[in-house]
């Protein structure tokens, strides 16, 4: 990493196999008593790579993929975010899908960083606001929002994992103050 942030860049379809790696270990660290264990201990690296690798070939209407660079050259972090999805309805908001870290890159500026590029870009594409889902009982990942200015806005529905519904609370964030 380039001092205390990593390099950002968009991801490849060589990146596909760490990425899978970085979001099956985020679940299994993150989510660890939040939903069940079974579904943690199941998830599949290599389906799951496969999954982006099928993704990253299609036109995901605007999806932006990045990744988080060590000095060494290894990835660290992924995010995933584009226009907000409202059912099937696309709107001029953004919406952040996904930010998983390496469990030992927590703490080290990966995730800021990854956020932080994911705002400015979705600033300077015109979005005005940008949301997340995040589960109910991630505290660590509610306070980390909080700190980068999300607020919950009161929209909470179910996310069934494993065969269990976990709470999850939308978060959103004014863009419009964003520099770009």
């Amino acid at each position: 990493m380039n001092g205390a942030f990593p390099d950002l860049r968009a991801m490849t379809a060589d990146d596909c196999d760490r990425v899978a790696e970085i979001r099956v270990r985020g679940w299994q660290h993150a989510y660890r008593g939040l939903v069940p264990q079974p579904y943690l201990d199941g998830l599949d690296v290599a389906a799951d790579a496969e999954r982006h690798r099928a993704r990253l070939l299609r036109d995901d209407g605007g999806v932006v993929n990045l990744v988080a660079e060590t000095d060494g050259g290894g990835l660290a972090g992924w995010a995933a975010f584009g226009p907000y999805r409202d059912g099937e309805t696309r709107t001029g908001d953004a919406e952040l899908y996904a930010l998983y870290l390496l469990p030992e890159s927590i703490g080290r500026g990966v995730g800021r960083a990854l956020l932080a590029e994911a705002v400015r870009r979705c600033s300077a594409a015109g979005h005005g606001r940008m949301y997340l889902w995040v589960f109910e009982g991630n505290t660590r990942a509610r306070r980390f929002y909080e700190r980068a200015g999300f607020a919950a806005d009161g929209a909470e529905e179910p996310f069934e994992v494993g065969g269990v519904a976990v709470p999850e609370v939308r978060y959103a964030k004014d863009l419009a103050a964003v520099p770009g």
